[in-house]
């Protein structure tokens, strides 16, 4: 009697090996892996990005708050006499202090006034890469003088009052490269224009020292 092997299927399928277990798992690994260190390089990336934009802005509020105490100590004496006032790095003066109605020609007080400012203002702005811009503002009723106006509108008005101030620093000792004049009208006004107390705040000259622009920045593209 011959013992012999039973053929089975099975048995051609044997040398085949299938891929182990253990290393799907690793490339599934591998690849997670990989995943996670690409999601941490991006969150490092922006923390460290806000953490520099965090820097700028205390550095810029560290900045603006130097500013405000540096004009604080030149404004010193105007300041404590109320003759003048400062509020987030602009220095106001009433209209009715340095000018009489619908006039453009400094009253004696606000001519001595804006004496007493030059000096301060240019010992401020020499120190800094700033210029100071002398705005004029004014109420919003129409500029008459008995029935004949003296000037075109209140832009001419406020151009003019700024011009006036401008001119006056100017002839103080403030250097004429460090400050320039702008005209508002009676834009950006600061109470109501109903009543006389609204109307008496809106009447105002501001200085308010700017950051100089560079001669690139300023070219035209």
């Amino acid at each position: 009697m011959t013992f012999g092997h039973a053929y089975d299927e099975d048995d051609e399928a044997a040398p085949e090996a299938s891929t182990p277990v253990w290393a799907v798992f690793g490339d599934l690994m591998a690849g997670l892996l990989g995943a996670f260190v690409l999601i941490l390089v991006c969150a490092l990336g922006l923390q460290l990005d806000l953490a520099e934009r965090l820097k700028q802005e205390v550095q810029q509020r560290q900045a603006e708050a130097q500013r405000r105490e540096a004009l604080e100590r030149a404004l010193a004496g105007p300041l404590a006499a109320g003759r003048v006032t400062l509020a987030d790095g602009r220095i106001g003066i009433s209209g009715n202090v340095l000018f009489a109605f619908n006039s453009a020609e400094l009253q004696p007080d606000g001519r001595q006034l804006l004496k007493s400012l030059a000096g301060p203002l240019a010992a401020y702005l020499a120190t800094r890469d700033e210029v100071l811009m002398v705005s004029g503002f004014t109420d919003d009723r129409p500029v008459r003088d008995g029935g004949r106006a003296r000037f075109a509108d209140n832009w001419e008005l406020s151009a003019q009052r700024a011009l006036t101030v401008t001119r006056t620093l100017i002839e103080d000792g403030v250097p004429a490269s460090a400050v320039f004049a702008a005209a508002f009208g009676a834009e950006q006004p600061v109470a109501s224009n109903a009543d006389a107390a609204g109307r008496a705040l809106n009447r105002r000259v501001e200085m308010a020292p700017t950051p100089r622009r560079r001669a690139a920045e300023a070219a035209p593209r």
